[in-house]
C-alpha cells in the first residue's frame, strides 16, 4: 500500500465523517426549540462538517494527483473565519430584535447588560 493511497483513504475518510456531521446539524436544527440553539447547530457542527469536506477534499487531490488546490485552501479559511461571525451576529440581531427564549432556557445572561 503506498503513501498516495493511504492518503487517498485519508481524504476519503474526511469527507465522510464531514457528510455525517452535515446531517448532523441538519437533525439539530430541525429539533432544537429556538433561534439560538438552532443557530448554535448552524454555525458549529455545519462549519465543522464544511471544514472536513474541503479538507478531505484537499487531501484526496494532493494524495492522488499531486494538485495543490488554493481554491481549496481559500474556501476553508473563509469558511472557518466567516461562518462563526455570521451566526454570533445573527443571533445578536435576534436577541437585539426581542426574539424570546424557549420555555426550556433558564438563564438569561445578556438581559442585564442590553437593560443599560
Amino acid at each position: 500500500m503506498s503513501i498516495n493511497m493511504i492518503g487517498e483513504y485519508f481524504g476519503v475518510f474526511l469527507i465522510l465523517i464531514g457528510s455525517v456531521m452535515a446531517v448532523i446539524s441538519a437533525i439539530g436544527i430541525l429539533r432544537l426549540p429556538d433561534v439560538y440553539t438552532r443557530s448554535h447547530a448552524a454555525t458549529k457542527s455545519s462549519t465543522l462538517a464544511v471544514l472536513l469536506s474541503l479538507l478531505g477534499t484537499f487531501i484526496y487531490f494532493w494524495a492522488s494527483e499531486n494538485f495543490i488546490s488554493v481554491r481549496l485552501l481559500l474556501g476553508i479559511t473563509f469558511v472557518f473565519l466567516t461562518a462563526p461571525v455570521s451566526g454570533h451576529l445573527i443571533t445578536r440581531a435576534a436577541y437585539r430584535s426581542n426574539v424570546k427564549l424557549a420555555d426550556s432556557s433558564t438563564e438569561d445572561a445578556l438581559e442585564e447588560l442590553f437593560k443599560k
